[in-house]
């Protein structure tokens, strides 16, 4: 190899900025490497992205070296040659020429060069040269910072991070991206003790996860309670206490059965209200006929009338046929709906004072939603029912308003049901989706006992007494029960929002790609909360405010949820991060870099998918949180100018093709 350019003014510069030790004793370096590098660069330029996608100008350990490498990046970014000849004259313009050697010293290196092939395999060498002295100057650094008496803490944070990043480590196997996490069980404990301990009951006797019948009990309060209550959050916040929720199990997971179980209650309340409003409804009717009769006979004698009479049996007429008029038969009591139209849906919400449920253990209601029959989407009833939107219902003879509707869904559908829905733009477009809690159980079959223990017939007796007297407590509230929050449930409720809203962000926040499902978490945990303390206080609910161990519990359940959430809204294809994943990894299989720049990695994807270099950042962060790659942050080699880029250290199962 050729010898060192002559001693400029760089030949007073010592290779370790600062350091004394003689050469023979210097730090891991590899001279003829990193002349190779540099010279096969100004030899053959199409190998300086290989080279950039190995290593940075920073890892030569001769600053001349440095000098030259940036110059010649900076000459290729613009377009321009960069042969011996025009780099020596843009070396020259700046400034440094004599510094780096001279034009002489510039031929030198490109005849230096064995193979400009080789040039990334040069770059190899200098790059493990330089994380080899980057290691030793950090573990000199940690000892000096150990060993000085005045050194502070936050000085011997910085040396201990310096150690940190500049020492590799080793690789374990990357998880797949499509890994399905494992997602918590179903928190029964959260539940009043005779509602745990019936969904456990229900659980073990039908042998299925305590998620389904955990899932369908939140739907049945919502059910029980949903347009007769309210929380007060604060100020004018108020958030009504019903409920979507939905459970995917495949089949022969015995959904029906656990549905019927759980349910059963909510019929049965219906058909007392039944009999109840049977004797008010028969009246109204004789009284609505009796008044239409009188209404008839009065017009009839107005018309046949004569004379002076006449404007006084028609003043009577009119008078009778507007009492008539005002008189109405009160609906049949309804609770439940099943596979119902949206337009079916929103008579019936009229008709019930607000409230309704649609439970069905099939997901046929979301074909009917999306216009099975009628060929046309129809979600209106659906968005407004859930957020408690004033609802206009148009009839022959009339127009009907619900100010406060409060419509609960409880589900239990196959997962194939979620991943059919997801690819309805509308249903998230609209944010139906939205409005869900999700709840994705681990199935239980072929590990299910074959003589379960049954449901304990207290524990079903008390279940069944319970929920029917909620239903009844409630059915003539005509104005919402108002429940309050406590200061402590209030500050418990705060502390997670506080927890949540970070997480909220579009770019690197963990619920960022589910914003719209997210953004409505804490509504939505108040709601749980005002469920809970229903069901826990079932004699007047309503004088007793919401304390803060309700709070935490509604907390409790609306953790569990989000973790389902992403995996189900992963599975309808809602996460966009993980998508450009993919193809970011396919890039990263193609080209076999074991280190590359953002710039050089964005260079190589697709406009459409990625428009822009920050567009990169959420599909590395889930990379890197994979193990696929390392984000390798070179140390500061100076104080002034702009930190050096971020480099992506690729795993080798990746770069072999083995991903």
């Amino acid at each position: 190899m050729t010898p060192e350019p002559p001693p400029a003014q760089y030949g007073t510069v010592l290779p370790m900025r600062g350091g004394s030790a003689p050469i023979e004793n210097a730090p891991p370096n590899d001279l003829e490497a990193e002349q190779a590098v540099v010279g096969a660069m100004m030899l053959a330029p199409d190998v300086i992205a290989e080279v950039s996608a190995v290593m940075a100008p920073a890892d030569h350990y001769r600053p001349a070296h440095e000098t030259i490498h940036q110059s010649i990046l900076d000459l290729h970014g613009q377009g321009k040659a960069v042969d011996p000849i025009t780099l020596g004259h843009h070396l020259d313009q700046t400034g440094v020429l004599t510094k780096v050697g001279g034009k002489s010293y510039l031929h030198t290196l490109v005849q230096a060069v064995p193979t400009a092939a080789n040039a990334a395999y040069y770059a190899e060498i200098v790059r493990g040269k330089a994380q080899r002295r980057r290691s030793i100057e950090a573990g000199t650094r940690i000892v000096q910072a150990g060993m000085t008496p005045d050194t502070t803490d936050e000085d011997l944070r910085e040396a201990l991070a310096l150690g940190a990043a500049t020492v590799p480590g080793t690789w374990s196997d990357p998880i797949p991206l499509s890994h399905r996490p494992k997602l918590p069980g179903f928190p029964t404990h959260v539940f009043p003790d005779w509602l745990a301990q019936y969904v456990a009951a229900v659980a073990e006797e039908t042998q299925t996860p305590p998620d389904l019948a955990g899932t369908l009990a939140l739907s049945v309060l919502a059910a029980a309670a949903g347009g007769r209550s309210v929380v007060q959050v604060r100020g004018r916040w108020r958030e009504p206490t019903n409920l979507f929720a939905v459970v995917a199990l495949g089949p022969a997971n015995r959904k029906s059965a656990v549905f019927s179980a759980m349910t059963g209650p909510l019929y049965e309340a219906e058909k007392l209200l039944v009999t109840q409003a049977a004797g008010r409804i028969v009246e109204a009717e004789l009284t609505v006929k009796m008044a239409q009769e009188a209404a008839d006979k009065a017009a009839a004698k107005a018309a046949s009338a004569d004379g002076p009479e006449k404007d006084g049996l028609v003043a009577e007429a009119i008078g009778l046929a507007q009492a008539a008029e005002s008189l109405t038969v009160p609906p049949r009591p309804r609770l439940l709906a099943d596979d119902a139209t949206p337009e079916v849906i929103a008579t019936l919400l009229a008709e019930q004072g607000g409230r309704l449920a649609v439970m069905s253990a099939e997901g046929g209601i979301f074909d009917i939603i999306a216009g099975r029959y009628s060929g046309t989407a129809n979600m209106e009833v659906f968005l407004k029912g859930h957020a408690g939107d004033r609802l206009r219902v148009d009839r022959r003879s009339r127009e009907e308003y619900v100010d406060a509707p409060a419509l609960t869904m409880g589900l239990a559908v196959q997962p194939a049901v979620l991943e059919d829905i997801g690819k309805n733009r509308g249903f998230d477009g609209r944010g139906l989706l939205a409005r869900f809690l999700y709840a994705l159980p681990e199935s239980l079959v072929g590990y299910r006992k074959i003589s379960p223990d049954p449901v304990p017939a207290p524990v079903a007796t008390r279940y069944e007494h319970n929920v029917t007297a909620l239903t009844l407590s409630l059915a003539d509230w005509t104005d919402p029960a108002v429940l309050q929050l406590t200061t402590d449930a209030d500050g418990a409720l705060k502390v997670f929002e506080h927890r949540i809203e970070p997480q909220l962000r579009a770019k690197g926040g963990r619920l960022g790609h589910v914003g719209k499902w997210a953004g409505k978490l804490i509504g939505v945990t108040a709601r749980i909360a005002g469920l809970l303390h229903l069901a826990e206080h079932l004699d007047g609910a309503y004088g007793k405010p919401i304390g803060e161990a309700t709070m935490t519990a509604a907390i409790e359940l609306a953790d569990y949820f989000t973790d389902h959430a992403l995996t189900v809204f992963d599975l309808m294809g809602a996460d966009a991060a993980q998508a450009r994943a993919r193809t970011l990894l396919e890039a990263l299989a193609a080209n076999g870099w074991e280190s590359v720049s953002r710039r050089d990695l964005f260079a190589k994807l697709s406009r459409s998918e990625f428009p822009t270099v920050a567009d990169l950042e959420p599909a590395v962060a889930l990379l890197e949180e994979h193990g696929y790659l390392r984000i390798d942050t070179p140390p500061r080699t100076g104080k002034r100018g702009r930190p050096p880029a971020p480099r992506y250290r690729i795993h080798p199962q990746v770069r072999e093709g083995q991903v």
